[in-house]
């Protein structure tokens, strides 16, 4: 998360997300506060039902008004800056399109466990990422990467490593892949990204921080 668990190498010129409307000059900055909070409002309804996207997969229609609505989010959040101190915290998975996470979270059942909480925790200072699925009470699977802040919206990612760990034991991975995310829309509460593979992920802040 983002989510990101496999990534192909960074093209050398990728293009940022351009929302498909226009903003109306004349708008003020209350009728855009307003604007925000009802599109945010919409796409946090479109989502609620939607499993954290298990259940898009199969609603090609839902999905398309999801991305719309992330579209029109996006354009109120476009000219802001979301690579700073707010971007830092430990973010919750409420809905994506990422098939790797989603494919993770189906099948727990298989491996005798169930998916909880699938995190995304980023510190900006330290130019740190980690990517987290945790299987309660006591498994996690977490992949380690650097960061550097290539715009004002943009993170440039390089896994370092990954480490699926039990109750009393721990198996260290090899790491897989490098990226880049945007912060499309970011605030107190959620924040909206697109990824190097046109994946969207929605996230809110955890009640929690969650630490290694």
């Amino acid at each position: 998360m983002a989510t990101c668990l496999s990534f192909p190498a960074i093209s050398n010129h990728p293009p940022p997300f351009k929302p498909h409307h226009r903003l109306n000059p004349t708008l003020t900055r209350s009728s855009l506060t307003d604007q925000a909070l009802s599109a945010k409002s919409h796409l946090l309804s479109l989502i609620s039902d939607q499993d954290r996207g298990l259940a898009t997969q199969k609603e090609p229609q839902k999905l398309s008004q999801i991305v719309d609505a992330i579209e029109n989010v996006a354009l109120l959040g476009r000219d802001t800056v979301t690579t700073g101190s707010s971007l830092s915290g430990t973010w919750r998975l409420v809905w994506t399109t990422e098939k790797e996470q989603l494919f993770i979270i189906k099948n727990a059942g298989f491996f005798g466990t169930r998916a909880g909480d699938v995190l995304q925790v980023i510190d900006v200072e330290n130019r740190a990422l980690n990517n987290v699925i945790t299987f309660p009470p006591d498994g996690v699977f977490f992949v380690r990467s650097n960061i550097e802040i290539a715009s004002q919206q943009r993170v440039n990612f390089r896994f370092t490593s990954a480490v699926l760990r039990g109750k009393d034991w721990e198996l260290p991975l090899p790491p897989f892949g490098q990226g880049w995310f945007e912060s499309v829309y970011l605030d107190e509460e959620i924040r909206v990204v697109k990824d190097i593979r046109g994946d969207y992920l929605v996230v809110d802040r955890a009640p929690y921080s969650w630490k290694e």
